[in-house]
């Protein structure tokens, strides 16, 4: 239970900074390290995929060994308190609502501003799509649409896991996760060499994307959205999604704040389609990202809550 306030309110007072020295940055350096290692570009598809493979193995057996040693040094801390407050600064690094929420909101403050040039800068920081020509409410729909999609794998994810084995899975996770962000694309280079991060991904967030949509419908109830049109909006919708995760976080707002996500993306200087979650009942404007970021913390602190119970129903008070 202290391990999990204490990364909450560590997270609410510094956020994720940016720094080399960050637990997901050293991650990234160790992922590059072994990419370099194993990747080379004569080797055939099988080869990349096995290769590829490997590279997710080594990676998540060593954080989760690295991580599980950690945890029993500090077993031999002198007050037990210690060690569960140091598991919730590691925790932190784990989980992300306080950047989340930063970032989503400079972009609603430019764009209140009418700054639009800077608000479509800080959108993207924070997706892959193309920005430079977005109007308002396509940077809201970029926002609005990250926002809810990051509530699965930078919070309630990681949550789960540290719910489900602690912090060594939490940690897993997110090697989990930035080994997608790295290498599980679509490209030619890492449609076979990533397909393992990229699955792996996939089969880590199946369930909590699915409980943050609950979490989300049970937000929705207490902050006075439209509940059962996210309920609706989420069974509908979500699978429409590309990712089979993403849409569940993403229907489910759509559906909550009665607005509609989805529509033409330009990536690389090329139109794609992603097919319309929610109906457009209103246009989008700047109010509907601060509605998504009370949306994430709701569901946020409720998971958390959620969590500690489940520690302190497993090990007691100090867990």
């Amino acid at each position: 239970m202290i391990t999990v306030i204490t990364a909450f309110i560590i997270d609410f007072i510094i956020g994720d900074p940016r720094t080399t020295l960050h637990p997901v940055a050293r991650m990234g350096a160790f992922i590059s390290m072994l990419e370099r290692l194993f990747y080379n570009e004569k080797s055939s598809k099988w080869e990349h995929f096995i290769l590829g493979g490997l590279l997710v193995f080594i990676t998540l057996l060593f954080f989760y060994n690295l991580t599980l040693a950690i945890v029993l040094i500090l077993e031999f801390l002198p007050h037990e308190g210690a060690n569960y407050v140091i598991q919730g600064l590691i925790l932190s690094f784990m989980i992300c609502p306080h950047s989340l929420a930063k970032a989503g909101r400079d972009i609603y403050n430019y764009l209140l501003r009418h700054h639009l040039r800077m608000a479509r800068i800080k959108v993207g920081q924070i997706v892959g799509r193309d920005t430079k020509h977005l109007d308002s409410p396509e940077v809201t729909r970029a926002t609005v649409e990250t926002i809810a999609e990051n509530t699965v794998d930078g919070i309630i994810s990681p949550l789960f896991f540290f719910a489900l084995g602690g912090l060594p899975l939490a940690v897993v996770y997110r090697a989990a996760n930035t080994l997608d962000s790295m290498i599980g694309y679509k490209n030619d280079r890492y449609l076979y060499f990533g397909r393992v991060a990229a699955r792996v991904d996939d089969v880590l967030n199946y369930i909590p994307a699915r409980l943050t949509g609950l979490l989300l419908i049970a937000v929705a109830a207490i902050l006075g959205y439209d509940a059962k049109q996210a309920w609706a909006i989420m069974r509908r919708d979500a699978k429409k999604h590309p990712s089979p995760n993403g849409g569940y976080a993403e229907a489910t707002v759509a559906g909550a704040l009665g607005i509609r996500l989805g529509g033409h993306n330009r990536y690389f200087g090329k139109d794609t389609f992603r097919e319309y979650m929610g109906d457009a009942g209103r246009e989008l404007e700047p109010i509907h990202i601060k509605q998504t970021i009370r949306l994430m913390y709701g569901s946020s602190l409720l998971a958390g809550a959620l969590t500690a119970l489940l520690s302190w129903a497993r090990y007691g008070l100090w867990s």
